[in-house]
């Protein structure tokens, strides 16, 4: 018997370790920051993660000692009226505000830091949330387009970047947890903030205001690439879209515009306009498809295509059926978009 009892040790003290310790690193973790403010927003969390541990073992500790004298001094008498209002000063009022203030005075200068505003050079890029996906432009000094992408945020190591958050439905929150705290998108309002990147990699952003039936699945990759990579990548993403090059994608193109497609995304380049979905221009140099929900692969496409309700259920994509052959084209042409 004790020794069934002692196979659960592992299982009721390891998990709860494990599930902490995991959930303090990845690419989707505000503990594992990544840029400056993530870290300030780690550097708070983890003091208030520690007294809120030892305030919690104190009280549990008293409840304890309490249970075990009422148990044991049935008849001992009951704190006097001075014992009890010190007991509550001190336990009540002294002990708490000695707690929460440093912390509340912390999180304000942290505040202050993390929104202020961005420098007069810092590159401004324009995150629009939809329904459920995000839309991106970046922008030059004046204020016009560069290019336009979805779902794929890159910027470059080490310099500042400037967002302006917008919504054009209902409340979306931008946040990637390795890099900023989180900013709400307001439908008819412009929200800026700041950030930087201080490490490479690619992280995970997130609505973090419930928005509707695929808030869940309302992510978006962030690159953080050196300044050269960035540069590159941005005046690829400005460029029109590449003309077919085999048979195949050129029928493909057709298929493209006679089954509709044109009518809700637009290709640079092309008579393609359509202003409900995803631009489509640099498709094929994505990492994902449907706002970071499956990975960008020709078989992924090609199910997002004919039934899009079955990967991401009342997103706004339609089913599209065409005849086998049609559809390999239109995967032809679309995996040439990069």
């Amino acid at each position: 018997m004790a020794s069934r009892k002692s196979s659960w040790l592992p299982v009721v003290f390891g998990l709860p370790s494990i599930s902490l310790l995991t959930a303090c690193s990845g690419v989707q973790s505000s503990l594992d920051p990544a840029g400056a403010a993530a870290q300030l927003i780690a550097d708070l969390w983890w003091p208030m993660l520690v007294v809120a541990t030892l305030v919690t073992a104190l009280v549990l500790i008293l409840l304890l000692i309490g249970i075990f004298r009422a148990y044991r001094h049935r008849s001992a008498r009951p704190l006097s009226s001075r014992q009890s209002r010190n007991l509550v000063i001190a336990g009540g009022i002294i002990l708490p505000l000695s707690v929460t203030i440093p912390f509340a005075l912390s999180s304000f200068s942290i505040g202050r830091t993390l929104y202020a505003p961005p420098p007069d050079n810092a590159l401004a890029i324009e995150v629009i949330g939809k329904r459920w996906w995000w839309e991106i432009h970046y922008l030059d000094k004046s204020g016009d387009r560069i290019a336009t992408t979805a779902n794929e945020l890159h910027v470059p190591v080490g310099e500042p970047i400037k967002l302006l958050l917008k919504s054009d439905n209902v409340i979306h929150s931008f946040w990637v947890p390795n890099i900023q705290g989180k900013t709400d998108m307001m439908p008819g309002q412009v929200n800026v903030t700041s950030l930087v990147a201080d490490e490479p990699g690619v992280y995970r952003g997130q609505c973090a205001e419930y928005c509707g039936a695929q808030h869940a699945l309302m992510a978006f990759l962030f690159v953080a690439e050196s300044e050269e990579d960035f540069n590159a990548w941005l005046e690829q993403q400005a460029q029109p879209a590449l003309m077919p090059e085999t048979a195949q994608a050129a029928q493909g193109r057709e298929v493209f515009f006679d089954a509709g497609c044109a009518s809700c995304h637009s290709i640079r380049g092309s008579r393609a306009q359509g202003d409900k979905g995803p631009d489509l221009t640099h498709l094929a140099g994505r990492r994902t498809l449907a706002a970071a929900t499956v990975p960008n692969r020709i078989g992924h496409l090609g199910g997002w295509i004919t039934d899009p309700q079955h990967i991401k259920p009342e997103s706004l994509m339609p089913p599209t059926e065409m005849p086998p052959d049609d559809l390999k084209a239109l995967l032809s042409y679309l995996e040439g978009l990069e």
